[in-house]
């Protein structure tokens, strides 16, 4: 009896094919790996598909030109400040929320968020000044607004240091120091800058 050696292959089982917000979730995700690893020019609608596993034309269903593909990618991905640290001192509520916003820079979303405010022009840029500040800014000053007045009402800040050129102090020294400094803000840096700029800023008269 001749027998054969070639045996019949097993049928592959076809992984499930995705569609709607299953499938959207898989690009966005794969659009944020891309910026937070290749940067704003190295990203490719090729390529976040490749990442998607899912075919180009999917992508540009959904989404007609990279800008908009990213900006909905940092939408979805951008971290979300919900709740004002309250651990009965301004030091150490500004010092748990330096440490949240720390970790938000330096997550995958933080970094996607950094490749596109340094590597596009002043024109793309534009596009995406609307998601950054009412994804990452305007949080940001809302918790700090918070920390600051409890202050006030705890006697611990000055009556008048509630407004705009306080609340930018924390976020501007963070974002300034990260890109021109490459600083990684250890602990021991966030506590420099709070007990160093932020509380005598902060510290009431006489005190």
């Amino acid at each position: 009896m001749v027998t054969s050696r070639w045996t019949a292959t097993p049928a592959r089982t076809a992984s499930p094919r995705r569609r709607g917000a299953v499938l959207e979730r898989a690009i966005l995700d794969a659009a944020l790996e891309q910026l937070s690893t290749v940067g704003w020019s190295g990203l490719t609608m090729e390529g976040v598909a490749t990442g998607a596993q899912t075919g180009k034309a999917a992508v540009y269903r959904r989404w007609p030109s990279k800008e908009d593909l990213v900006a909905d990618a940092l939408r979805a991905g951008l971290p979300r400040f919900e709740a004002a640290p309250d651990h009965g001192s301004v030091r150490e509520d500004l010092l748990d929320l330096c440490r949240q916003v720390r970790e938000a820079m330096f997550s995958r979303s933080g970094f996607a968020l950094r490749s596109v405010i340094h590597e596009c022009d002043s024109l793309q840029a534009e596009r995406f000044h609307g998601v950054i500040f009412k994804g990452v800014v305007e949080p940001t000053i809302k918790l700090l607004q918070e920390v600051i007045t409890r202050g006030i009402e705890r006697g611990e800040v000055r009556t008048d240091a509630a407004n705009g050129y306080v609340f930018d102090a924390v976020p501007a020294m963070m974002m300034y120091r990260s890109k021109m400094c490459a600083s990684e803000w250890s602990d021991h840096e966030l506590e420099e800058m709070i007990d160093q700029l932020m509380v005598p800023l902060l510290r009431p008269t006489g005190m």
